[in-house]
């Protein structure tokens, strides 16, 4: 049977256990075995499931030119295929003066702004306002599907305020929304507003600030759609989707689900699915990718 090698770090003692259990630990956080390909495959996906903020790397002996193949979770290396051919990519690495050049201090205040500090030495008048919004939905279809909650995240130089609201539907939620939210009927009934309501509270405390989501395109369908269905002004504010800057610095993750992405951040909090929540953890990302909140600053 092939040899297998992983090597870990910063991984919790349990992962450490499971390994053990089919592999020797020749040096601290290395863990050579053979086994079958079907073993190796549950033994990453354990180690994909259990890695939380550390690093993984499995290599393994394959068919191939070079005679092995491999994987990375969370690395700076990257496997990429050529022609068969397994190849190491080295993302350019942008290093401590130059994100300062390029007004990385910037998000480094913003940063400290949203919570995680109150330094006195903030520079707080440079700082733009924008939103970070998310919304929740009966469903995916444009045409069918209405909006049932929207939360917001506002930040205004060292000011940080919230927006949430149910929003009441005509028809019975589908019991997998039910399940993945947590919103129930009895829920929006007691709780919900009307539709245009909801709406015009979101643009009163919108005003003309920027609008960031997280594959915003979705969620500005929605809102644009229900501008449109009742009569009222469209939102004509910039929309901004963070998930094309993580594209750009995170080439090469396996999915670009929000989970998966705050993981990636080394941001280990569950996504909720609901609304403020998600908002949250959505404003908590952007503090972490490279040029976000520099583009925010630099642009009215």
């Amino acid at each position: 049977m092939p040899m297998t090698v992983i090597t870990i770090t910063k991984a919790p003692a349990k992962l450490r256990g499971d390994l053990t259990k089919w592999m020797q630990e020749i040096a601290t956080g290395v863990y050579v075995g053979n086994f079958n390909s079907r073993i190796r495959e549950k033994l990453w996906d354990r180690v994909s499931d259990c890695i939380g903020s550390g690093q993984a790397t499995m290599s393994y002996s394959s068919r191939n030119e070079i005679g092995y193949d491999f994987e990375t979770l969370y690395t700076s290396r990257r496997s990429v295929d050529y022609d068969g051919i397994p190849l190491v990519l080295l993302p350019k690495i942008i290093d401590d003066n130059q994100h300062l050049k390029n007004g990385f201090s910037d998000a480094s205040k913003f940063h400290k702004i949203k919570k995680f500090s109150q330094s006195k030495n903030i520079d707080v008048a440079k700082a733009k306002t924008y939103v970070v919004f998310d919304i929740e939905t009966t469903g995916l279809d444009l045409k069918t599907d209405k909006i049932i909650e929207i939360g917001a995240v506002k930040f205004n130089g060292d000011k940080v305020s919230e927006f949430q609201t149910f929003i009441k539907i005509d028809k019975t939620l589908p019991p997998d929304i039910i399940n993945l939210t947590g919103i129930t009927d009895e829920l929006l009934l007691e709780n919900g507003q009307e539709t245009k309501t909801a709406i015009e509270k979101f643009m009163y405390f919108v005003q003309d600030s920027p609008l960031v989501g997280y594959n915003v395109d979705f969620d500005r369908k929605f809102i644009q759609s229900m501008t449109k269905e009742l009569g009222i002004s469209m939102f004509e504010n910039r929309f901004i989707d963070l998930l094309k800057f993580v594209k750009k610095e995170k080439m090469f993750l396996a999915n670009y689900k929000l989970q998966t992405v705050l993981k990636a951040y080394d941001i280990l909090d569950l996504v909720p699915h609901r609304a403020l929540e998600d908002a949250k953890l959505t404003a908590k990302l952007g503090t972490k990718v490279n040029g976000f909140l520099q583009s925010i600053s630099s642009k009215s």
